[in-house]
């Protein structure tokens, strides 16, 4: 195709695409060493699927329900403090609250767990009497896995926890959170994975900013400019330029062209291919992702605490069998998640105001076909459905409701530009994070990381194979 006229053409070390965690995370890293970069975000505001927004004078945050990975501030071991030395952060730049306290709620059963991961033992021990040394085996084997490469790696959660616990509502328990909080895939997940992700939510824990996504953001946003990084709002992609062999730039929605040895993109798989314009026979595309969410924040009118709502996070699951897949409705309430912000346990100060998030699993298709009328009566009527759902399983909140608002598969789409809404992007995982063009890679949930330690792990992780490679 002919080459568009270049307005304000410039040359970068590295360009790179989408001003999410993995992104800004790589242009730290990136400029750090002294390299020339540009983050181009298509939107207004950063975070991508983990960010904040202003409505009738109150801030939303969207994504964040909780940082996996808890350290506390003088922790020198795990995937937070090693991330902040990359990053070259202060534990107080992100001050994380730890979690009052977190439940897994089945029919009849529930497992408290908090950072200390000895009362999760604790409450198996007197679930599941006879599950205690089954678990401990489970325990050794998540902590002896430690290459996201293994031959294990790939292997069924479900037949692996299946083959070591005899007690089929425990492995239930165990895989909802799980998946919840970062599975691309239907019904099971890879071993891999699922290791990870259990440390990272029962063995190390979770925790808070005070406020929010915001502080997280704004603290890489200052660090990365800093470091002289370029950052560009309202900058969407259109083409990543090529000879066909190497990838030597972008080309933005407005013509402009700018060129760069190496560019990193955070878009997705399948969409950074699409913006590729290769044949299809050198363009391997993954099979999207399915699995959307909706969610609904509300903002209270006292503090959770107050009417008896102490946990920090509820996983519910009204069935013994935990159903993770595509829901055949608009909206999955079989089970969900309920988090309040408030019930972290801040050192000096509480939220002004109470807050309550519900999620569950979501239908792109549905929600996507829908006329606009039709489409805000579906979020009113799911909104009602939803808080119905959360009564059976906190302290019934709707008479104390005083301002909110819902999110959709399709407002994922408009946001984020993620095929289809899927939240934590396609099945199948680029670990080795290369593409069919050289100097262009990608970074983010399709790399294989999640949760916003994991995202930033991966923009960090790319963005040395950049530089050692140069």
């Amino acid at each position: 195709m002919p080459t568009p006229e270049r307005f304000n053409a410039a040359m970068y070390d590295s360009i790179i695409i989408g001003a999410g965690m993995s992104g800004l995370a790589a242009g730290i890293r990136l400029a750090m060493f002294g390299q020339s970069v540009c983050i181009l975000e298509r939107h207004y505001a950063i975070g991508g699927l983990n960010s904040y927004y202003r409505l009738n004078d109150r801030n939303y945050d969207v994504g964040l329900h909780a940082v996996t990975n808890y350290a506390a501030r003088d922790a020198k071991q795990g995937p937070l403090p090693r991330l902040l030395r990359q990053l070259r952060l202060k534990w107080d730049d992100f001050a994380l609250a730890q979690q009052q306290g977190s439940v897994i709620v089945f029919p009849d059963v529930q497992l408290r767990f908090h950072n200390d991961p000895a009362l999760l033992k604790a409450e198996i021990a007197r679930a599941f009497p006879t599950q205690l040394d089954h678990y401990e085996r489970l325990l050794g084997e998540i902590l002896d896995y430690d290459e996201l490469m293994a031959p294990r790696a790939a292997a069924s959660t479900r037949e692996i926890l299946s083959s070591i616990i005899s007690e089929p509502l425990l492995v239930e328990m165990l895989l909802c959170p799980v998946m919840f909080y970062g599975n691309a895939r239907e019904h099971d997940m890879e071993f891999g994975q699922f290791s990870v992700l259990f440390r990272a939510i029962f063995l190390e824990g979770l925790g808070r900013p005070l406020g929010g996504i915001r502080v997280i953001l704004k603290q890489l946003v200052r660090r990365y400019k800093e470091l002289g990084g370029q950052l560009r709002l309202r900058s969407g992609v259109k083409q990543i330029a090529s000879d066909n062999q190497q990838a030597i730039g972008v080309i933005l929605d407005d013509g402009t062209q700018l060129d760069a040895k190496q560019i990193l993109s955070s878009a997705g798989w399948n969409e950074t291919m699409r913006l590729c314009n290769l044949p299809a026979d050198r363009m391997p595309r993954q099979t999207p992702g399915e699995l959307s969410f909706v969610e609904t924040i509300c903002s209270l009118d006292c503090q959770p605490t107050q009417l008896g709502f102490n946990e920090t996070i509820v996983f519910y699951n009204d069935s013994e069998r935990f159903h993770y897949a595509n829901p055949e409705d608009f909206v999955d309430l079989r089970s969900g998640i309920i988090c309040t912000p408030n019930n972290f346990c801040y050192r000096d100060a509480q939220l002004p105001e109470g807050w309550l998030r519900l999620t569950a699993l979501a239908n792109y298709q549905a929600w996507s076909a829908l006329r606009p009328d039709e489409y805000q009566a579906q979020k009113a009527e799911w909104y009602e459905k939803t808080l119905v759902a959360a009564a059976k399983f906190i302290p019934d909140l709707r008479n104390h409701m005083i301002a909110h608002d819902t999110f959709t598969p399709t407002t994922i789409v408009r946001y984020t530009g993620h095929d289809r809404g899927a939240v934590y992007g396609a099945p199948q995982k680029r670990y080795d994070a290369k593409t069919p063009l050289e100097g262009l890679l990608v970074c983010g949930a399709d790399q294989g990381f999640v949760g916003i330690v994991g995202t930033l792990t991966s923009g960090i992780q790319v963005a040395n194979l950049v530089l050692r490679a140069t």
